[in-house]
């Protein structure tokens, strides 16, 4: 599977690899681009305004990254054969986020084909 496909469509499967993969860039990379911006706010003369420029390429980075967060995502619900409007187990309070940690993260696929189509590479 290409990189484009990979991440910005919505159809067929991946493993739990890619997934964690994923999740992995997304620590590394907010996880800099908060250290940023607290270190902004700590070290800017002005308080009220310390961090802003950080915050703002967290926000347009974030932004940049829901839709192929979202596509690998729903090929990890293809992938444990369900559909992926499971994604919407996210907005469930509380418990919603470790079902699709779980799901996503932890639960192997279905071997072989299944509705989905065949198990990527």
């Amino acid at each position: 599977m290409d990189w484009k496909t990979l991440l910005f469509s919505f159809e067929g499967r991946v493993g739990r690899g890619k997934y964690w993969g994923l999740v992995l860039v997304s620590l590394v990379l907010f996880g800099g681009l908060w250290g940023w911006s607290f270190y902004s706010l700590l070290n800017s003369p002005d308080p009220t305004a310390g961090g802003s420029t950080a915050s703002m390429v967290m926000l347009v980075v974030g932004l940049a990254f829901l839709w192929p967060a979202l596509a690998i995502q729903a090929k990890r619900w293809h992938d444990v054969d369900k559909s992926a409007w499971w994604i919407l187990i996210n907005l469930v309070p509380a418990v919603g986020g470790l079902v699709a940690l779980v799901f996503n993260g932890f639960v192997a696929g279905t071997a072989g084909p299944n509705r989905f189509g065949s198990v990527s590479a």
